[in-house]
């Protein structure tokens, strides 16, 4: 698949992500108790997110057994926005051979590559810049880096020596570094 359709499949698929968002935003707000229309992290109540979760899941015989669900909405250190939203039903999720995804985890289990998709994300996209930075090692090293991060999918090529995080990878590596918190 050419660069130009994924980098399309990827902007409709944060485009609709960004819709079934500000939907669903509206949607819970005109059926909420006014009291609780406000409620935000820190707030009220803690588990909103949960609640308003369960709460529409209630009647969906396709997720009776549960479902778990990536949302997230940022903005970069660059000023870009990010909002993106994911679920599968657990039913799938615990059916599945998770074997397939041990390349995309792995590619995270190294404290340079998690320091490399920080200053990526930071707005440092090409290799030359990325290569001044100390904490990354010599050119060698953060090019293998840079392909361990490319073939799991973390990061893409956006034009000749220069990379970027694809849309759709930045709310999952965030949540991935909030799970890996103790």
């Amino acid at each position: 698949m050419s660069d130009e359709i994924v980098e399309l499949r990827e902007a409709v698929q944060a485009l609709s992500a960004r819709v079934f968002e500000l939907e669903a935003s509206r949607n819970a707000q005109a059926h909420m108790p006014a009291d609780h229309s406000r409620d935000v992290p820190g707030e009220g109540d803690a588990f909103w997110a949960l609640t308003q979760l369960q709460s529409r899941l209630a009647d969906d015989v396709s997720t009776q057994d549960g479902i778990v669900m990536m949302v997230g909405s940022l903005t970069l250190p660059t000023g870009a926005p990010v909002a993106w939203q994911q679920g599968v039903g657990t039913a799938g999720l615990l059916e599945s051979d998770w074997s397939e995804r041990a390349q995309a985890l792995a590619a995270l289990g190294h404290p340079v590559r998690l320091e490399l998709l920080r200053h990526i994300l930071g707005g440092v996209h090409a290799t030359a810049d990325l290569a001044a930075i100390d904490s990354l090692g010599t050119t060698g090293q953060l090019h293998h880096h840079l392909r361990q991060l490319v073939a799991a999918g973390w990061v893409r090529q956006s034009g000749r020596g220069t990379y970027e995080v694809p849309a759709a990878r930045i709310v999952p590596l965030m949540i991935c570094m909030l799970g890996a918190e103790r």
